[in-house]
């Protein structure tokens, strides 16, 4: 199975965030008891999967921890994106069976054609196109 990392990456942070708002630092520990998925929703189940590849769990948490101490911050929900972005990449088994848990919640992003965006959730300006310009 092929699967579009960056896209996925964008699709799965909005849920670990909103698990990561609700519950701060401790949905760490609330992701690790299986018992807790009804608690923690899909944004739980993502994270357990995250935090159960060795390699990345270090920089998988610090992220969160991170992102627990300020929720509305977009550079700690970026940093976060790109640490998922990053396990996903280097473990295409994960990627796949992250895919397959957003699927199951119903989410599924696709991009297709030159410049698509594909994204759940966009908090943000989104631009494609030449000599584009935004001002805020």
């Amino acid at each position: 199975m092929d699967v579009e990392v960056t896209a996925l990456a964008a699709a799965v942070v909005p849920h670990v965030s909103a698990a990561v708002a609700a519950y701060g630092a401790g949905v760490l520990s609330r992701v690790e008891d299986a018992a807790t998925d009804a608690t923690v929703g899909v944004g739980g189940r993502v994270l357990r999967r995250l935090l159960g590849r060795g390699e990345s769990r270090p920089a998988v948490e610090a992220a969160v921890g991170d992102l627990a101490e300020d929720p509305g911050d977009e550079d700690r929900v970026a940093a976060l994106r790109w640490q998922i972005r990053k396990a996903l990449s280097e473990d295409p088994g994960l990627a796949a069976e992250v895919a397959q848990l957003m699927r199951a919640a119903g989410v599924t992003v696709t991009a297709s054609g030159e410049r698509s965006v594909a994204a759940q959730t966009i908090s943000g300006v989104t631009v494609t196109g030449d000599n584009a310009r935004v001002t805020r």
